[in-house]
């Protein structure tokens, strides 16, 4: 009796053993095959059509359902039985939801993001406190690019929850600009000054049409405001160039840029 006990210990453990090496290979190959089926899914033309941002997001769903599917496979291998394992899912659903709780509410912002749209892939936007492009909105996180070329990676619960600003929403967006010059320079000039650098900027848009207004009396300059409209993609590369010609056709024209200065009286030796 005891070799009998013996032999079908050592079949039992076999037999495991050999269980738990298909349940391995089962994870596996069905995690690669699931991410063979994903890729392939949605590189078809009807797919890549589809809107990015509802793409993302179904891409990650699709994903996820797929890999369930493989670890229920595995654990049926095991000898749990899929009613067995829902069983269990519903036993322990107490305890996940409170540990996954936080997960719960970035799937239910996720699902809030795909349905009212407040930004999509491609946008770029400023909230939780971070600002880049939208490169990925999925099922519990967005992956945001820098333009410094870092990857960010935000729970949707917290964009949803905080103020949220989109430069990307419109196709058109201003740019503001003051310039300060001396209190001696003659306004027409200035205003004359300025707008030949705008009409000859041709990313500038001729409407709305620019404002160049004297707007304040400074405590050392005379302060001139400048709001032009521009494609949206075009924003920084005008504020910058604005800034550079101003300054040289102000050189140019004679007009003064006042600075702080600072006069030091040097007491005489008695």
């Amino acid at each position: 009796m005891g070799f009998e006990a013996i032999d079908s210990l050592k079949a039992t453990i076999m037999d495991s053993g050999i269980n738990i090496v298909y349940a391995i290979l089962i994870l596996v190959i069905g995690f690669r095959v699931v991410n063979y089926i994903e890729s392939r899914t949605f590189k078809t033309k009807s797919l890549i059509k589809v809107d990015p941002t509802l793409q993302s997001f179904a891409r990650s769903a699709f994903r996820l359902g797929l890999k369930a599917v493989v670890i229920i496979s595995a654990l049926s291998k095991l000898g749990v039985e899929p009613s067995t394992f829902v069983a269990m899912l519903g036993a322990a659903g107490l305890a996940i939801g409170l540990a996954l709780q936080g997960n719960f509410a970035n799937l239910g912002a996720g699902v809030m993001i795909i349905t009212l749209r407040p930004f999509k892939v491609g946008d770029y936007i400023e909230g939780a406190g971070q600002s880049g492009v939208i490169t990925e909105i999925g099922l519990f996180y967005t992956r945001l690019t820098t333009f410094d070329n870092r990857a960010i990676i935000i729970p949707n619960s917290d964009l949803i929850s905080s103020s949220l600003v989109n430069y990307s929403e419109f196709p058109t967006r201003r740019v503001d600009l003051t310039f300060g010059v001396g209190y001696g320079s003659d306004i027409t000039t200035v205003k004359q000054t300025i707008l030949h650098v705008v009409e000859a900027n041709e990313m500038i848009l001729k409407d709305p049409a620019p404002f160049i207004r004297l707007t304040n009396h400074g405590a050392s300059s005379l302060d001139f405001k400048v709001r032009v409209w521009v494609n949206a993609s075009d924003y920084w590369e005008v504020y910058h160039t604005m800034l550079e010609e101003v300054k040289e056709a102000f050189d140019q024209a004679g007009i003064e840029i006042p600075f702080p200065q600072m006069v030091v009286h040097r007491a005489e030796a008695e």
